[in-house]
């Protein structure tokens, strides 16, 4: 008769095969993680580039084509004055939407900075200024969160009148003058440190304004 031999497993095999598992269990849940974080990274640059593209686009869609309209400041007087002012953190000025945004006319934009649920927002407000939908009401619109600063220049001559580049400098403030600036420079800092270089945003239209609100057939 032949002696049946266990064919088993030591002890000291078992707890070989135990360590060599979990070092590769610790190798999978550790390359997982990183592949997670590299993942999540990725995903918050692009939502961070896709934020600062929509601001961009914003100032080049709406404001690098601000009309040179003269806003009534008081309704049936000869009170009047450039619908463009420029402060250092906020600016209005006169645009209007593409077709295709269902929102007609003339729009007068106020952009500034303002504090809304415990953060500072940089927030526009659209009113329509001759508007071709008789619905069409105000409209609030927050562009950016989590600003920790926000400072607009102005670049054009000091009497507003002579716009030519020897004539031109940087300005806080464009008030009461009678065209628009050449440039403006948008400078945007947010509460996450991201870095925003800074916009350069030229107007298409620098000539005295030619064109009033009160009549809605000159505005289109």
């Amino acid at each position: 008769m032949k002696n049946k031999t266990s064919q088993g497993f030591t002890l000291i095999e078992v707890l070989i095969a135990m360590t060599l598992l979990s070092m590769m269990v610790v190798l999978l849940f550790g390359s997982l993680k990183i592949c997670a974080d590299s993942w999540y990274k990725g995903e918050k640059k692009i939502a961070e580039v896709n934020e600062m593209a929509v601001v961009y686009h914003f100032f080049q869609q709406h404001l690098a084509l601000a009309k040179p309209l003269v806003h009534d400041v008081k309704n049936n007087t000869l009170q009047a004055s450039l619908a463009f002012q420029g402060k250092k953190q906020s600016v209005q000025f006169a645009s209007a939407f593409p077709a295709s945004a269902g929102r007609l006319g003339v729009q007068l934009f106020t952009l500034s900075m303002q504090k809304e649920d415990g953060q500072q927002v940089i927030k526009v407000k659209i009113t329509p200024l001759s508007p071709l939908d008789d619905t069409q009401t105000q409209e609030d619109v927050v562009l950016l969160t989590g600003v920790s600063d926000f400072s607009i220049a102005y670049f054009g001559s000091d009497d507003g009148i002579d716009n030519t580049l020897s004539n031109a400098s940087w300005h806080e403030e464009w008030l009461e003058k009678t065209t628009h600036p050449r440039l403006l420079k948008i400078s945007i800092k947010q509460d996450n440190g991201l870095f925003w270089p800074d916009m350069l945003i030229a107007l298409k239209i620098t000539e005295p304004p030619v064109l009033t609100i009160n009549n809605p057939a000159n505005t289109q």
